[in-house]
């Protein structure tokens, strides 16, 4: 069991149990959605409590924290991609030095 995976049960079931005791009749299907989201999200996280990759599913990383944009409609992950915090940073930093950007403070050859 990790401290990342228990987080992330803790945090899904405080969310689904906020949703929940903020209804006050039907839910809307907004709330509908947010509410089974965060439940699959609890029970992605308590599955992981005991599983050998985690709640990443990374063999590398397996108690890594999950990306927070794994699984958001409105700001998809690229393909290839998964639920790996860790490897998710390392593409986007291969990715950004592909297209030539440089973090700040460093001097470039012949500076």
């Amino acid at each position: 069991m990790s401290y990342a995976d228990l987080r992330e049960l803790r945090s899904a079931l405080t969310t689904a149990s906020d949703i929940a005791f903020s209804l006050d009749a039907a839910p809307s299907g907004q709330e509908t959605e947010l509410l089974v989201d965060a439940l699959r999200r609890a029970l992605a996280a308590a599955g992981a409590l005991g599983a050998e990759h985690g709640a990443t599913g990374c063999p590398e990383h397996p108690r890594g924290a999950v990306d927070p944009l794994y699984g958001d409609k409105d700001d998809p992950l690229p393909p290839g991609y998964g639920r790996c915090l860790l490897c998710n940073d390392r593409r986007r930093r291969a990715s950004a030095q592909r297209r030539g950007w440089r973090p700040r403070g460093r001097a470039g050859p012949g500076s």
